[in-house]
């Protein structure tokens, strides 16, 4: 692994101090320690902790949140109820046994979410694996196999039985990528450190990785190209045969594989700072490995940005299949492959948007659905499917960051501004 960002650090050592003086990143933040606790859980043996932090299900804040969905707006016969409170929800993945539920944060925690006697709501909400200590766990997926990966801000980790260990506060745990290598550690931000991951059809682990700027300068071009930010990493399992699976991704927080063909989609958040409707927000199509999707030299769509307005782009630059409203942040996507919902939305990708921050006229704070022809294009463009966490007066109720599909084919929706996970489910009439 360390290949891959020492190489970017050598090229950065070429680039003139007074260039980096302009762009200089943020000071690393330091390392969650490799503590004597870790170790133990890698030999399997007990840390010492008794109990887990449970997060308690308030009945006020619940009647709170029951309000504001009573105001979501859904194609009939859809329905949406709250599954649990969970701080700082963002995102999720289903266990493949259908035990339990994993929700990450930005901060410090991952929590495990059941329902034990199937009744539509989390009868448990606790932190999973309390003695290990995460730095902005955002990224979380399963394999088919039931080991979750948790992918932080500069590091990957593997949790064999997840589904299993998650009852103790000491778990099963693995480095895939350790503390540092995941990308240059001088290039480490607050900025756009949110990855998310899944398991390919391949049978690998893709990774995105934002770049912390908003547009970088094109002194940064050359390492930050080799080291991989502003990409999809795809790697095996164990971490070994890195490779920059995708390039030119400004910073996308959603991905997934079709199941019809096996090739990723991905989300991509465009450049701010250039007015309310532009640029656009990105769906975008990888159908193979080494293509590049235009950023630095596109905001989103075909919107060229103001910092490389004078360079030629790339010939072979891959536009977004759909571009989505400027500005409302899509974030968390998936395919739908359940059996609950009608037959029109069976293969249709469900997409959240978190909300635009700097926009005059606010826009977003909803889950779209993107659907698709029998001939596998994409059937006009994205159009709303759960809204109306955006009010009336233009404030936030709520704030959709992901959407996973349960096992029977209901929908959870995590809400990191309410502290909430949402379950959509369908009634035929």
């Amino acid at each position: 692994m360390k290949s891959v960002w020492l190489t970017a650090t050598a090229v950065c050592a070429l680039t003139t101090s007074a260039a980096l003086a302009q762009t200089a990143s943020p000071a690393p933040s330091p390392p969650p320690a490799a503590s004597a606790t870790f170790n133990k859980m890698q030999d399997f043996k007990s840390t010492g902790m008794k109990s887990i932090p449970m997060v308690a299900q308030d009945p006020a804040k619940a009647a709170d949140i029951e309000k504001t969905l009573a105001h979501i707006k859904l194609p009939p016969g859809f329905k949406i109820s709250l599954y649990a409170q969970v701080p700082d929800a963002r995102m999720i993945a289903v266990g493949p046994q259908g035990v339990v539920t994993f929700v990450s944060t930005r901060k410090d925690k991952i929590y495990a979410l059941t329902d034990r006697a199937r009744s539509g709501a989390a009868s448990e909400v606790k932190e999973f694996a309390p003695t290990v200590t995460f730095s902005n766990p955002n990224g979380i997926c399963f394999s088919k196999d039931g080991f979750l990966y948790t992918v932080e801000q500069n590091r990957i980790l593997s949790f064999a039985a997840a589904e299993f260990f998650y009852e103790s506060p000491d778990v099963a745990v693995s480095p895939v990528v350790a503390q540092g290598e995941l990308i240059p550690p001088s290039e480490e931000s607050f900025n756009h450190s949110a990855r998310v991951c899944r398991i390919g059809p391949d049978n690998k682990l893709y990774v995105t990785i934002g770049q912390p700027y908003n547009v970088y300068a094109p002194e940064k071009y050359d390492m930050y190209y080799k080291a991989g930010l502003g990409s999809i990493l795809r790697m095996d399992h164990d971490g070994k045969n890195r490779e920059i699976f995708a390039h030119g991704v400004r910073n996308s927080v959603g991905m997934d594989f079709n199941p019809k063909d096996k090739t990723l989609w991905f989300t991509d958040n465009q450049v701010d700072g250039m007015g309310d409707e532009i640029p656009p927000g990105e769906l975008n199509h990888a159908t193979k490995a080494g293509e590049n999707f235009g950023f630095p030299w596109y905001g989103g769509g075909h919107t060229r940005t103001v910092e490389y307005k004078d360079q030629t782009p790339p010939a072979d630059v891959v536009f977004p299949v759909v571009e989505e409203t400027a500005h409302a942040a899509d974030l968390g996507m998936m395919f739908y492959s359940g059996k609950m919902f009608p037959k029109e939305y069976k293969g249709a990708i469900f997409s959240a948007q978190h909300g635009s921050w700097n926009r005059t006229v606010p826009v977003g704070a909803r889950i779209m659905v993107t659907k698709f022809k029998e001939d596998g294009t994409v059937d006009g463009t994205s159009v709303p499917f759960a809204e109306g966490w955006l009010n009336a007066d233009g404030e936030y109720d709520g704030r959709p960051v992901d959407v996973e599909q349960m096992r029977d084919g209901s929908l959870l929706v995590s809400d990191d501004f309410a502290g909430a996970v949402y379950r959509i489910t369908y009634t035929a009439k």
